[in-house]
């Protein structure tokens, strides 16, 4: 049942869906299923043929309706742009975890595949497969909808890419690329794969690509890849002016939830978690230590222990209460 619908033309579209579906509909049943009495659903019907759409109607207590044999609605055309942002929408729907509408996204998706073409059906189902999004931040770049598309399709495909890639210094360079998935974090689109010119599994800024070329040559992704894992990772240990070790007298999962995620690295250790972390402000990284839930043990670098000192002395300065005079009562 479709139930009760609050707007005609929603239920004017659920019309044709049923139309759509079934070679032939009693118009009892169809007016039961769409939620309206037999005077409106003819209002209706007479819509959807103003619209051009050819419908038989046999009238009669056991009368029905069905749509013209051979009818079809053509295939709806959206251009990259939309596409791209359909099927992001759909993704990012999912990403926030909002449970009850999992089975409205995953109905809206196949009816939008129903009327797509075969090609952009591809497309669309390449970036599902191969996107994953982190939606903490804003965007702040993205690289053109075309190249995402293509991106996403050669990942899905297995099908290498020749990419030109202008650098953080300036210059452009040329190298074949296997793309294990593309990634949003950080509000910007990052593709991750097997960099053939590095010889191993880099992070490239979408932004930065300047052109894309198909190769002949196939690939094999690893099983379970998880770009997003992989990107924050990455991000975390760039290299900066101190490389930061403290073991974190906490299981692995208390240390994970207490900690953002793009703060470093954490391993288990004898003592509870390894904490690794490049950074440029020492005092920042001390903030962050002091507040934590549980203790803490600085491997490196020596300066960090006369930050964490320094700002352990100022809380002790500021926690020390001055005696306030005792107010005269009053004549």
């Amino acid at each position: 049942m479709l139930g009760i619908m609050e707007r005609p033309a929603t239920r004017i579209l659920a019309v044709l869906e049923l139309l759509q579906a079934h070679r032939r509909i009693g118009g009892t049943e169809l007016a039961a299923r769409v939620g309206v009495d037999g005077r409106t659903l003819r209002r209706y019907i007479v819509a959807l043929e103003e619209l051009g759409i050819p419908i038989l109607s046999e009238r009669g207590r056991y009368g029905g309706y069905a749509l013209a044999a051979g009818f079809k609605l053509p295939p709806m055309m959206f251009t990259n742009d939309e596409a791209l942002a359909l099927s992001l929408g759909l993704l990012a729907a999912r990403a926030l975890g909002l449970a009850d509408a999992t089975p409205a996204i995953a109905s809206a998706q196949a009816k939008l595949e129903q009327v797509m073409p075969a090609s952009l059906r591809r497309r669309v189902r390449a970036i599902d497969e191969t996107v994953a999004l982190d939606l903490t931040h804003p965007p702040v770049a993205s690289g053109h909808p075309e190249a995402l598309m293509r991106l996403g399709e050669a990942a899905q495909a297995r099908q290498r890419l020749r990419v030109t890639y202008h650098g953080v210094r300036g210059e452009d360079s040329e190298r074949d690329l296997d793309v294990y998935g593309l990634a949003f974090r950080g509000g910007r689109w990052y593709a991750v794969g097997h960099c053939h010119l590095r010889a191993g599994i880099r992070t490239f800024r979408v932004d930065r690509m300047l052109a894309l070329q198909a190769l002949p040559q196939s690939f094999g992704r690893p099983d379970g890849f998880d770009a997003l894992a992989h990107l924050a990772r990455s991000l975390a240990t760039l290299p900066r002016a101190y490389r930061i070790q403290v073991v974190l007298h906490a299981d692995l999962k208390t240390a994970r939830a207490a900690l953002f995620d793009t703060i470093g690295t954490l391993e288990p250790h004898a003592d509870g978690t390894l904490l690794a972390v490049q950074a440029d402000d020492l005092d920042w990284f001390a903030r962050e230590l002091a507040r934590l839930p549980f203790d803490f043990r600085i491997l490196a670098p020596d300066a960090l222990h006369d930050v964490v000192r320094h700002h352990a002395e100022r809380l002790q300065r500021l926690a020390r209460r001055t005696p306030s005079r005792r107010r005269q009562p009053s004549p």
